[in-house]
């Protein structure tokens, strides 16, 4: 069945219609500077394809919560339940919700750090819950990045990460983004690339237009094209819309967003004492105290688990060992998860909630590892890693060069690392594949393909056709082992 998404029309008068199917295929970019009617755009498109598929908005300004009322999206208020982002996200796609996920309010910061919650939520879903989902990201420059941004770069780290798998993972797992944007110079490249559709609006900037003439395929004489466009007007292009570049004006909508667009008002009558109406405090000024926030299930329990703290008595003495035996106790903890036979192919979010309450049981001193440490954790017990094996010196400089990976690769490399330092054999792609958390052996072979590409391995064969990997960084190599060998079982 194809269904046909109306957005407006084009410049003959003819009807813009979208195919929906396509565009979950293939994923949409959206550019124009501010007023140019972005909002005004992917509200049309939500508002008529609300029946059709499930739709997930990273709103960060609040823009589109008006949708809740209208279209029954449920909003998410990122701020109250920062702690369960990921297995809210799960839910959302087993449950098949359309929600509004509402980021205003926090920082930029904490916005990129919640917004990767939960795109991995979304991306880490059980196989059983691959339904198709359009995924609004409006702002996208804050979330994906070109550069260093004011945010922390482990924040911006975890948000474009999430941004690159939605973008160009994202497909398989029935995800389809939509990504908007004021700015293309400052949307990173590898996000953009991914989309195969576009919708570009007025911009004034020299480089934006040039990359903008270049993504539509236009000459750069035509870049002035986006330098002329009205309000709500859109240069179109894309299999799922149309074959060459055409004019769009983009048709009403029937919500509104909560601010709306400023609008001249007369001034007020200047009173005789404008200066003591600014200076001086007035009665409707003396709000009262706003109460205190509703604490979520997860933090009573958590706050229940705690030791009770009489402030008479004197504080304890500072225990040494507190930190080594906190850490030991973690180690536990992956090591009983990872002896369950399918806990390696688990979605990163039920592993994370098993976690949290095997943390409980076992009273782990202070709050549980965040979900990034527990990523980090999870890659390495995933890649069985002895480090006590290993010499901590040469270990180090090992760690230091995985750190320049993702996460979830960082363990595939050690364990390599582990086999080249002690001259054993290459493990086998089902090895190397139970690491990464797939059985799938071609995964493993081109996860070491990605690493040969960027330089931190080289795989190469001796006569027999036994696979031997060299680590230039660090000048280790393993002994020939066959790439068909099954992976061991333990």
């Amino acid at each position: 069945m194809t269904v046909g998404i109306d957005i407006g029309a084009r410049s003959g008068g003819q009807r813009a219609v979208f195919d929906l199917e396509e565009l979950l295929a293939t994923r949409l970019l959206v550019q124009g500077n501010s007023g140019s009617g972005k909002s005004h755009l992917l509200r049309r498109l939500l508002e008529q394809s609300a029946p059709w598929v499930q739709q997930c908005v990273i709103d960060p300004e609040g823009d589109f919560v008006t949708l809740a009322d209208a279209f029954g999206h449920v909003v998410i208020d990122a701020a109250s339940v920062e702690r369960e982002l990921t297995a809210i996200a799960e839910r959302v796609r087993r449950h098949r919700v359309s929600v509004i996920f509402n980021l205003e309010g926090l920082d930029v910061d904490r916005q990129m750090r919640a917004a990767a919650a939960f795109l991995n939520g979304l991306f880490d879903a059980d196989r059983d819950n691959w339904y198709p989902a359009l995924v609004v990201v409006d702002e996208a420059q804050l979330f994906a990045p070109a550069a260093s941004s004011e945010a922390e770069e482990e924040s911006r780290r975890q948000s474009l990460g999430a941004m690159t798998n939605l973008m160009c993972r994202g497909r398989k797992r029935g995800l389809a983004g939509v990504i908007a944007t004021q700015r293309l110079a400052k949307l990173a490249k590898n996000v953009a690339a991914e989309a195969s559709n576009f919708l570009m609006g007025r911009t004034f900037l020299d480089i934006d237009m040039s990359r903008a003439a270049d993504l539509l395929g236009m000459e750069r004489r035509q870049a002035e094209t986006f330098r002329n466009l009205d309000r709500g007007q859109f240069v179109a292009l894309g299999p799922a819309i149309g074959r060459k570049p055409e004019r769009v004006a983009i048709g009403p909508v029937k919500t509104e967003a909560r601010g709306g667009g400023p609008k001249l008002t007369p001034l007020p009558e200047a009173g005789e004492d404008a200066a003591g109406l600014i200076f001086s405090r007035g009665a409707d000024e003396i709000r009262p105290r706003p109460a205190p926030a509703t604490a979520s299930v997860a933090d009573v329990l958590a706050q229940l688990s705690q030791p009770r703290v009489d402030a008479d008595a004197p504080p304890p003495p500072a225990d040494l060992f507190a930190g080594a035996e906190r850490e030991a106790k973690i180690a536990t903890i992956m090591a009983e998860m990872m002896a369950e036979p399918e806990a390696g192919f688990q979605p990163v979010s039920l592993l994370y909630q098993d976690f949290l309450v095997r943390c409980r049981i076992a009273r782990l001193p202070g709050e549980a590892p965040d979900l990034p440490r527990f990523r980090r954790e999870l890659a390495l017990a995933k890649a069985g890693l002895d480090q006590g094996s290993v010499e901590s010196s040469d270990w180090d400089q090992a760690t230091l060069v995985a750190a320049s990976l993702p996460e979830d690769v960082r363990g595939v490399f050690l364990l390599i690392a582990q086999a080249a330092h002690g001259k054993h054999p290459c493990p086998s792609d089902a090895e190397i594949a139970r690491a990464y958390g797939t059985r799938s052996t071609g995964r493993a072979r081109r996860l070491l393909t990605y690493m040969e590409e960027r330089g931190f391995l080289s795989c190469a064969a001796d006569l027999r056709g036994n696979r031997i990997v060299m680590l230039p960084d660090l000048g280790w190599q393993t002994a020939p082992g066959p790439a068909e060998a099954p992976a061991a079982v333990g």
